[in-house]
């Protein structure tokens, strides 16, 4: 039998939840599946929101940070973020090929960004123990150690969701099934 997670809405949820499934609502125009689960540990809803609105302040660019967010979420294999994502990114009015690129893993349309993803990959597979050669390509490609940082907190916010996601087999939302995506076979 697999474990299943309640899926919460403001009515239901532990108290301390119900608030930020109210702002969650609000803002994405109806509740994530994601939130609706998360919201079971109220620490966990209220780090991930925290997480998420710092990153959109980052040093990153729309664009950067739709390369980061999607890097982690294909090499985590993470079945509803990389949906999400795509409609996140759409609204940001990223270009159509970079999401395209991101999503099927293929050469993304320069070479700033793709060494965005380079570098992101690399922290992901190796755990933050990236060499010296690795962060100083990166800092080759335009990008400073705030950069470094900042993929850092990005990493924080989607091991929260990929991981639920994993856990909880989270179905997607209805707006998601256009975008649905799984992670390519060699």
């Amino acid at each position: 039998m697999m474990l299943t997670f309640e899926k919460y809405d403001e009515t239901n949820a532990p108290p301390e939840s119900r608030e930020l499934l109210q702002q969650s609502k609000r803002n994405n125009g109806g509740l994530p599946a994601l939130h609706a689960i998360m919201a079971e540990s109220p620490q966990l809803l209220a780090g991930y929101q925290t997480l998420h609105h710092l990153f959109l302040h980052s040093s990153f660019d729309d664009e950067e940070k739709t390369v980061v967010w999607q890097t982690i979420n294909v090499e985590h294999r993470c079945h509803y973020c990389v949906p999400a994502h795509t409609l996140i990114a759409r609204a940001m009015k990223v270009d159509e090929a970079i999401n395209d690129a991101l999503r099927n893993e293929t050469p993304l349309p320069n070479a700033r960004l793709e060494a965005l993803r380079t570098f992101t990959l690399a922290m992901v597979r190796q755990r933050g123990e990236v060499d010296e050669a690795t962060l100083e390509a990166f800092l080759a490609a335009g990008f400073t150690r705030r950069h470094i940082l900042d993929v850092i907190l990005c990493l924080a916010q989607k091991v929260m969701s990929n991981y639920t996601n994993h856990v909880a087999h989270t179905e997607l939302d209805a707006r998601l099934q256009s975008v649905a995506w799984q992670k390519r076979t060699a």
